[in-house]
C-alpha cells in the first residue's frame, strides 16, 4: 500500500499504522483522513492482521485539524460540518467497527481531533511526556471525532465538561488517573510496550475479541435487558469458532492454546 501521509505495514499479524505529517505535528488534512480510513479498511479485510497499532511519526501523536485547510479565505464560505462528515466521522466509525483490537501509542501531544482519535481506540498507552488537550473551544469550535460521546463515558460528565470548555492540557499521568488511558510508559519504552501489547492481542482469539468489541459498542446505548440478549447472541457466535474449540482442548490437555483467529 503506497500512501503519503499514513504509513502502513503488516508484520507478524500486526498492522502498524503511522500518522506521517511530522512537520505539522501530524495534524489532519483531508488526504490524511482518507488515507487513514483506507489503512483501517485494509487491516479489517486482511485475515492475516489480528491487531492494529496506531501511532504518530516524530514528536507528536496528532495535533488535530490542520487549520491551514480549515480557515475560510476572504469571501469564501467554509462548511466545517462537511469536513467532519467526510474526514473524521468515517475514521471513527472505521475504528469502532473494526472487529480487531486497536492499540494506540500516544507518543506526544494529542490535541483536538487527535485526542479523540486516541480515545476511540481499544487500548491506549501514552508516553509520560504526552498530553491530551480538548482544544476546540480555543478556536470557537465544539469537540468532534466522537469526543462528546467517549470522553464523558471515560471520565464522567463534570470532568469532560470542564476539559472541553476550559481546554486545559491533561498530562499522561493525569489521564491515567482519570481512566482515559490504559498505561503510561517512559518515552524510550513506549514503542516496545505498545508493540508487545499488540503482539499479546494478536495471539489471542481474534473473533472473540472482535465480538467483545461489538458488545462494548452496543452497551453504550443498550439497557440491561437488551445487553443480556446481545451477550446471548454473541456468545453463540463465539462458541461456534475454531478458537473456542482450541481453547477448550488446550485447557483439558493442560497446554497453552494456539489460537488462529478463526
Amino acid at each position: 500500500m503506497t500512501q503519503q501521509f499514513v504509513l502502513y505495514e503488516v508484520e507478524a499479524g500486526i498492522a502498524r499504522v503511522t500518522l506521517n505529517r511530522p512537520e505539522v505535528l501530524n495534524s489532519f488534512n483531508r488526504k490524511m483522513g482518507a488515507e487513514l480510513r483506507v489503512a483501517l479498511d485494509a487491516a479489517g479485510e486482511d485475515r492475516n492482521v489480528r491487531a492494529v497499532l496506531l501511532t504518530g511519526a516524530g514528536r507528536a501523536f496528532c495535533a488535530g485539524q490542520d487549520l491551514a485547510e480549515a480557515t475560510p479565505k476572504q469571501g469564501e464560505d467554509l462548511d466545517l460540518g462537511e469536513i467532519v462528515r467526510l474526514t473524521y466521522n468515517p475514521v471513527i466509525r472505521a475504528l469502532r467497527g473494526l472487529e480487531k483490537p486497536v492499540v494506540c501509542a500516544v507518543n506526544g501531544v494529542a490535541a483536538g481531533a487527535g485526542a479523540n482519535l486516541a480515545l476511540a481506540c481499544d487500548v491506549v498507552l501514552a508516553s509520560s511526556e504526552a498530553s491530551f488537550i480538548q482544544s476546540f473551544a480555543k478556536v470557537g469550535l465544539i469537540p468532534d471525532s466522537g469526543g462528546t460521546f467517549f470522553l464523558p463515558r471515560l471520565v464522567g460528565l463534570p470532568r469532560a465538561t470542564a476539559m472541553m470548555m476550559l481546554g486545559e492540557k491533561v498530562s499522561a499521568a493525569r489521564a491515567l488517573e482519570m481512566g482515559m488511558i490504559y498505561r503510561v510508559c517512559e518515552p524510550a519504552q513506549l514503542g516496545e510496550a505498545a508493540l508487545e501489547t499488540a503482539r499479546t492481542l494478536a495471539a489471542l482469539p481474534t473473533r472473540a475479541l472482535g465480538l467483545t468489541k461489538r458488545g462494548l459498542n452496543e452497551s453504550l446505548g443498550n439497557n440491561l435487558e437488551d445487553q443480556l440478549e446481545l451477550e446471548e447472541e454473541l456468545q453463540g457466535l463465539a462458541g461456534d469458532t475454531a478458537d473456542f474449540r482450541e481453547g477448550v482442548a488446550a485447557f483439558l490437555e493442560k497446554r497453552k492454546p494456539l489460537f488462529k483467529g478463526e
